[in-house]
């Protein structure tokens, strides 16, 4: 565990601030919004539900208690309407801007959509957030920023040319917060995240991230699909440890760390068909028909990379950033939540049929 971390914990149970938390309803929001009321804090959430669900707030509630819950005080809105920013903004502290429309293939499908969440929206909170004094932004970016930039790992001072309209409008908003630093003096961190996963991550839909959806699959009998030969690789993190870049991030006093982006990952790299035997063998011990299922494979996606994996020494060396959870940590928290999500999702259908 992170020293510098557990002492920012430490000191937030001694003196709660208020936190704006956009998409709070969706994975990363959620798992935010339940670490911040565990540690005493004040939090302002935002969300419209493209992607978010009302699921992960209750579950959210279900967990950190009645009194806790008390502290949350939720704004349902869209961040393309300046209007809602404006008012989400209002006597916040910390904003942790994580809303979005995420997905490689959604934003091929639908570039202007992407464009208007993830560049008008990210905008208009950078406005909101400097209109209201706040002192701290931290965004969600994305490793998709490195597009064909060949080397590994990544660093953060190398990127290529994106390969996706979701890697573009990532691109566009760590320039658009460096301007808002520079002309209007409003300090940001921007985190670029590797393949988050864990609990409340979505495994219904076309764009559905991949970890929730073999679970999903697996636990009802069904066969996965990979993408591609199985050897493409990715810097799987699980969600705990975004969650401590974000309180890093929003609470460092150190000057060199700010207006600076990061990427926030574990430093490895593990193939999907590693991955895929790593959670089926998990899930085997719950069901040992599971153990002989084989993935069946698909064509390569358009606009994925074929390897990443970051360097995360300026994390570690800047805001104190140490992962918790390697990718086999997390999937032994995680696995409870997929069985879980997977029984009610039966209990459903049996209750409409």
């Amino acid at each position: 565990m992170s020293a510098r971390y557990e002492k920012v914990k430490s000191e937030l149970r001694r003196h709660p601030r208020t936190w704006l938390v956009t998409g709070v309803a969706g994975f990363i929001g959620s798992n935010l919004l339940e670490s911040l009321l565990v540690l005493g804090q004040r939090v302002v959430g935002l969300d419209n539900f493209a992607t978010g669900s009302r699921r992960n707030l209750d579950e959210v509630r279900g967990e950190v208690g009645r009194l806790a819950w008390s502290r949350f005080h939720f704004i349902e809105g869209d961040v393309r309407h300046a209007r809602t920013c404006n008012e989400s903004c209002t006597d916040v502290d910390i904003v942790l801007h994580q809303a979005a429309l995420g997905s490689v293939p959604r934003s091929i499908n639908d570039p202007v959509g992407t464009h208007q969440s993830n560049v008008d929206g990210f905008v208009n909170m950078l406005v909101a957030a400097k209109d209201a004094g706040v002192g701290r932004f931290v965004y969600a970016s994305s490793s998709s920023v490195y597009g064909d930039h060949p080397d590994l790992p990544k660093q953060e001072d190398r990127i290529g040319q994106p390969l996706s309209p979701y890697a573009l409008t990532k691109a566009v908003g760590e320039q658009y917060a460096a301007m808002f630093s520079r002309t209007y003096g409003l300090h940001s961190v921007g985190l670029r995240y590797f393949n988050v996963f864990g609990p409340r991550q979505s495994p219904a839909g076309p764009y559905a991230a991949v970890l929730p959806r073999w679970a999903s699959s697996l636990l009802r009998g069904q066969s996965c699909t990979i993408n591609g030969d199985g050897e493409t690789s990715r810097d799987f993190c699980y969600v705990a440890n975004a969650v401590q870049a974000n309180l890093l991030a929003g609470t460092t006093r150190e000057p060199s760390a700010l207006d600076q982006v990061y990427n926030i990952a574990c430093g490895r790299r593990t193939s999907l068909k590693t991955l895929y035997r790593l959670l089926r063998t998990r899930l085997a011990g719950l069901d040992p028909t599971i153990a002989s299922m084989a993935a069946t494979y698909a064509p390569f996606r358009k606009g994925d990379v074929r390897h990443s994996r970051a360097n995360i020494s300026k994390a570690r060396r800047l805001l104190g950033f140490k992962p918790t959870h390697s990718v086999a940590d997390g999937l032994d928290e995680a696995l409870s939540w997929y069985v879980e999500l997977a029984r009610d999702a039966s209990r459903a259908k049996e209750g409409v049929a």
